[in-house]
């Protein structure tokens, strides 16, 4: 599967603060009703429709979506920090396809 990238925002936490989890896949999101200018043909569907978000490797927020959604994805969610660990985002396409991309957390003192 294509790229990805999750970011903490803002830069600077620490334990307590409720930061915001940004998550990018790279994909193209085809609806399977769209025709390809080269050849006419309608592609086939191909599109992201299960992304799940873990922090320490409990699961926080799960998320079912569709074709309709647009190509590169961008969701947002919020995560409170409670210890250092990692945040791990999973996602997986209709034709089975899966990655995932992690993020370190490291709140100050």
């Amino acid at each position: 599967m294509g790229k990805a990238l999750v970011k903490i925002k803002p830069k600077k936490y620490k334990v307590g603060d409720i930061v915001k989890v940004d998550f990018i896949a790279i994909h193209p999101m085809e609806t399977g009703m769209r025709k390809s200018k080269k050849t006419g043909k309608i592609l086939p569907a191909k599109y992201i429709n299960e992304v799940k978000f873990y922090y320490n490797g409990k699961l926080f927020t799960n998320m079912d979506i569709w074709e309709s959604t647009s190509t590169n994805p961008y969701l947002s969610v919020n995560l409170k920090i409670t210890e250092p660990g990692e945040v791990k985002v999973t996602f997986k396409d209709n034709t089975g396809e899966a990655g995932e991309k992690s993020k370190k957390i490291k709140p100050r003192a």
